[in-house]
């Protein structure tokens, strides 16, 4: 594992990363979700992409990176742009979980660098779903709480993603949860290569096959599972990825 100080907004970012194969080809970079690290994506895929050099990243404000305000996903994307840069660090595939997936397509968007760059996206967010009445209804007291100068109180109010966080990362987790990126994908021209659980609860199968329909280049792959589904298929992932038959 290793670190490295990148100046953004008047203030230094620690990031941490480990380079796994650093000597092969190509160059694959992991971004986790919201709420894991690089870690989990290292445990699930260093073994079937022993071919590929494997860059593994914590997100800002995740596993061992440093967050020094409230993000949004254009700093995110920002972020890893400059990280890559100054690592001189070029990936020809970039593979995202969830969250991570979303700054993996927007990176692709963002930075001229990645016009040509495979991307692998798990269980992506990104595509807006209606909210059940039960959560309408608790944003709605959340919102009257605050107002009465209760906002301390932010955790008794939060989904699953956001509890447990600083007040911080709270921000953050509500500046990125309900972005509609769907013009995004519709511009995106990469191959894409997008896997889906099918009883994926965060990120519903219905959000997978509208991501697949705007993605003009995109190929589709439902899979037994929940929103961590990919764990259990890395191996099926690799072999797609490298265009063998599963």
């Amino acid at each position: 594992m290793a670190q490295t100080s990148i100046h953004y907004d008047g203030k230094d970012y620690e990031l941490s990363y480990e380079i796994v194969h650093n000597d092969k080809k190509p160059q694959i970079l992991f971004l986790h979700g919201w709420g894991a690290n690089k870690e989990l994506m290292k445990h699930t895929f260093a073994k079937v992409f022993e071919n590929f050099s494997q860059i593994y990243l914590d997100l800002p404000g995740f596993g061992n990176s440093s967050v020094e305000k409230a993000l949004r996903s254009a700093d995110y994307v920002y972020l890893i742009s400059k990280f890559l840069q100054a690592k001189n660090i070029q990936p020809e595939i970039i593979l995202g979980h969830s969250f991570g997936g979303k700054i993996a397509a927007l990176l692709t968007q963002k930075d001229k660098r990645y016009e040509s760059a495979t991307l692998v996206l798990l269980s992506n967010s990104g595509i807006l779903t209606q909210k059940s009445l039960k959560v309408r209804l608790k944003i709605a007291l959340f919102k009257i709480v605050k107002h009465l100068g209760f906002g301390r109180f932010y955790r008794l109010f939060a989904s699953k993603d956001g509890a447990n966080l600083s007040p911080l990362m709270y921000e953050t987790f509500k500046n990125v949860v309900d972005e509609d990126l769907s013009e995004a994908f519709a511009k995106i021209t990469n191959k894409t290569l997008i896997f889906w659980g099918v009883d994926d609860k965060a990120t519903p199968l219905q959000s997978g096959k509208k991501m697949h329909e705007l993605i003009k280049h995109s190929e589709f792959y439902p899979l037994k599972g929940d929103h961590f589904f990919f764990v259990a298929h890395s191996d099926f992932i690799a072999r797609k990825l490298q265009g063998q038959e599963c």
